[in-house]
């Protein structure tokens, strides 16, 4: 856990580090895109490489020998086995290499000429010849027993994953389960690989697994984004891309476990025992494991993101997030009326270097009224001068008396004083007119008239 903490896996789910997977939804979509339209047009040019199982025929198997491929394909081709056979050589467990030849569905007589020209081209003797024979009908049903069960796998999923989240995220993960299916039928179509019945059971095993990721995710993604109409700290993309960071690293550990095994299976239990039931089984798990992992991540995720911010109240959402990185209401208003004052070219008022600071600091400023109806900005230095403006009309009186003393007469302007103060006149002291801002804060004690 200390690891954990301390390296990458830490830093995202705390957030301190974000890889950007929603946001960049359109790269996923196209790499995603490119690979099904592949898949699509390998399916409908070379199709599947069904077994016998699903198509029906007739299968041989026997002791390889010394016997290449090129006498076993001239062999049965010879015997009207066709030219269309599969020949694959196998490698059972505690038994010598051999041949397994696949052909179509042959008549009774066709049958024993194949089984007779295969001993003579392998020196098998024919009874050792195993020949096994499936018909056309037991494949089909194996074919449609396969699609049922497909069918009934998916309308439980989409069942259980409406009621313990909602239809959004079933939808998103079903487009996730079709991509898998068709990227790695598409696989299977490109490679020519067999299609046998170990193959159909490792699909839907491959379609648990797939869900079982994207449901992990889709569970971060809830929580993160329970509460989150109610204040504006992020966008819905934005919370479940912090879910797809937290679950990444578990996401990436988890896939890497599973496929272990499977690639061991797959690449070493199949180049030691051949071809079979086991690499078929392998294979499709495989695929499908890194297709799943891949789109549990890059398509589930982006697809509820962009269903989600379709509904007006997350719409609401983005445009409150946006406006309050943007420095919030009174900013942007302070910054509108700044820029409409020198579109016309008039002079900026006395408020407006205040409203410049206050929209740089995200508010609106504080104005206050004077007694002749202007206001200016309310701060300090306002609540300064108005005092000070009141200590100097109480000593002007004064002063002026002190300026007629000696001789009873005013002194003159021109004998180096004011003529503010030499024209004052005698009287009672005036208090003097005070702003409201300076009416709010609290006088000095009040001199004796």
């Amino acid at each position: 856990m200390s690891g954990l903490g301390g390296g990458i896996g830490g830093r995202l789910y705390r957030g301190e580090v974000s890889i950007e997977f929603v946001a960049r939804k359109r790269l996923w979509y196209t790499i995603s895109g490119a690979i099904l339209v592949i898949s699509a047009i390998s399916l409908l040019v070379f199709g599947l490489n069904f077994s016998v199982d699903f198509k029906g025929g007739s299968l041989y198997q026997f002791q390889a020998g010394s016997t290449s491929i090129t006498q076993v394909r001239q062999a049965v081709s010879s015997s009207g086995g066709g030219s269309d056979a599969i020949v694959q050589k196998i490698s059972p467990i505690g038994k010598p290499p051999q041949w397994q030849v696949q052909t179509r569905t042959l008549s009774p007589a066709t049958q024993r000429n194949v089984e007779t020209a295969l001993s003579h081209a392998s020196g098998v003797p024919q009874d050792q010849i195993n020949v096994t024979s499936i018909g056309a009908s037991w494949g089909s049903e194996i074919s449609h027993k396969a699609a049922e069960a497909l069918i009934a796998f998916l309308v439980v999923i989409v069942i259980y994953l409406s009621i313990a989240f909602e239809w959004k995220m079933a939808a998103a993960a079903l487009i996730a389960l079709a991509h898998d299916l068709v990227i790695t039928v598409g696989v299977y179509s490109l490679a020519h690989f067999t299609v046998s019945p170990a193959s159909v059971i490792g699909l839907l095993t491959i379609l648990g697994y797939s869900l079982y990721d994207t449901v992990v995710v889709f569970d971060k993604v809830r929580e993160n984004t329970a509460g989150l109409l109610s204040s504006t700290r992020s966008t819905y993309s934005q919370a479940a891309n912090k879910a797809l960071n937290q679950t990444l690293v578990r996401s990436i550990n988890t896939s890497l476990i599973a496929l272990l095994p499977v690639a061991s299976i797959l690449f070493v239990g199949a180049g030691l025992l051949g071809a079979g039931e086991l690499r078929d089984l392998a294979l499709v798990l495989f695929v499908g494991m890194l297709s799943g992992t891949y789109s549990s991540i890059f398509i589930a995720t982006p697809v509820l993101a962009d269903l989600k911010e379709r509904e007006p109240q997350y719409k609401a959402l983005t445009k409150r997030v946006n406006l309050r990185a943007a420095g919030g209401r009174a900013a942007q208003r302070a910054a509108a009326k700044a820029e409409a004052a020198t579109k016309a070219g008039t002079p900026a008022k006395a408020g407006t270097a205040a409203a410049k600071r206050a929209a740089a600091a995200g508010r609106a400023p504080d104005l206050a009224v004077t007694g002749n109806g202007d206001t200016e900005p309310d701060d300090t230095d306002t609540d300064t001068d108005a005092v000070a403006e009141a200590d100097t009309g109480a000593e002007e009186p004064q002063e002026a008396a002190a300026g007629t003393q000696g001789t009873g007469e005013p002194v003159g302007a021109g004998a180096g004083q004011p003529a503010a103060r030499s024209a004052a006149r005698p009287g009672p002291r005036q208090q003097p007119r005070r702003t409201s801002a300076a009416k709010r804060r609290p006088s000095a004690k009040k001199r004796r008239r």
